[in-house]
């Protein structure tokens, strides 16, 4: 029995690793939940798996929780926008799963690594921001983060019991997302509607948005080069449209071992939660004589996102941080109408070019300032547009 806090309860992620909590009752016992306004939602989840511990950020939404689970025993909550983190760090669990999305994400993962428990990380900006701090926090102890993200889970398996100076590079595939083949003039004119319709996997808006201009991939990247110590010139970016190929590692005597699985976030999930163990309550298995497998390149002229983490990435500091929330502003801007779809990168790309005091990344105060400066440029830039 596993005992788990699951960070972002109510989004794509946490619903599908309490569907594997719930379908696994002999294995997990929930004892935390965490989520930012939708108690809704939540209301059911503690009623359902009875955590002695939740979390809620919005504090309206918390006084609201507290009264309809009047009669509910024992449960104790935090509340506020530290609350997460305080979940995170002060109760006892053997894994925190982080699910949440955002750089709000950074501070409960390193919480939960500061006190000792495992991590099954599935918060992209964890490392995409503070990827230094994060993996200081494991050195001596990597088996304590294991990823969630469906293709550096992928990469895990493949890298597993391999020497990393055996590996030429790793290839990170994308389905290329709602608008593959589509031109830079034509992505110009996309409606949110569209770009919200991914063609393979069900996701929250922002991370739909992501996957729509690659941001997603991009930041996988720089996921890959703190979790793998690899350098950005050994990790690659591949359009593979069947979605089934999630990852594949590329050895020096030219040989490749790539992990395929349908498309399934519960299997990554799955895969952390019970780490190091594989669960017989899978997915089913990959369809392989229905459907050919086939590989493209990106484009980068159309999707300029992967190059711009790339050079984000090799400047390191807070240029990553900053990079990260600017995109985070610009997609809510997209997402409400305020600028096109190729405006989400070009705002970021500009709010890059203009950090002009980057800093090492040695503590959150260095990130939160530099946060907190790319939001408020990004947000000048869009108004101006």
């Amino acid at each position: 029995m596993r005992t788990l806090i699951i960070l972002g309860s109510t989004g794509s992620v946490g619903t599908q690793a309490l569907d594997v909590v719930r379908r696994n009752p002999d294995r997990f016992k929930v004892v935390g939940l965490s989520a930012g306004s939708n108690h809704e939602l939540l209301i059911g989840q503690i009623r359902e798996f009875l955590p002695p511990y939740v979390a809620i950020a919005d504090e309206e939404a918390a006084r609201d929780l507290k009264e309809r689970l009047t009669g509910t025993r024992g449960v104790e909550m935090f509340v506020g926008p530290e609350a997460a983190e305080r979940l995170a760090r002060e109760v006892e669990a053997d894994m925190v799963l982080n699910a949440l999305v955002g750089s709000a994400g950074l501070a409960p993962t390193l919480a939960a690594l500061e006190s000792g428990k495992m991590l099954a990380l599935a918060n992209k900006e964890s490392l995409v921001v503070g990827g230094e701090l994060v993996m200081d926090l494991v050195k001596g102890e990597p088996e304590r983060l294991v990823p969630v993200d469906s293709e550096h889970a992928a990469l895990a398996q493949c890298l597993r019991g391999e020497r990393r100076e055996d590996v030429k590079r790793v290839i990170i595939t994308g389905s290329g997302g709602p608008f593959r083949g589509w031109t830079h003039a034509e992505l110009a004119k996309a409606s949110v509607k569209e770009a919200l319709a991914h063609p393979i996997w069900q996701m929250g808006p922002k991370i739909t948005i992501d996957s729509a201009t690659l941001m997603n991939k991009g930041l996988e990247v720089i996921e890959a080069h703190h979790l793998f110590g690899l350098d950005y010139s050994q990790i690659h970016v591949l359009i593979h449209p069947e979605g089934l190929v999630h990852a594949i590692a590329e050895f020096r005597d030219g040989s490749m071992m790539a992990q395929l699985a349908l498309p399934d976030m519960k299997l990554p999930i799955q895969l952390a939660l019970a780490w190091p163990e594989r669960l017989p309550t899978g997915i089913g298995p990959v369809p392989l004589t229905e459907r050919p497998l086939t590989f493209e390149p990106v484009d980068r002229e159309a999707f300029p996102a992967i190059d711009l983490a790339y050079r984000v990435g090799e400047l390191g500091l807070t240029f990553p941080a900053v990079m990260s929330a600017a995109n985070e502003v610009a997609v809510m801007a997209f997402l409400e109408g305020k600028i096109p779809l190729t405006g989400i990168v070009e705002v970021v790309a500009q709010v890059v070019d203009e950090h002009e005091t980057p800093s090492p990344v040695v503590s959150l105060v260095s990130l939160e300032r530099a946060d907190a400066w790319a939001r408020r440029r990004a947000a000048e830039i869009i108004e101006g547009r």
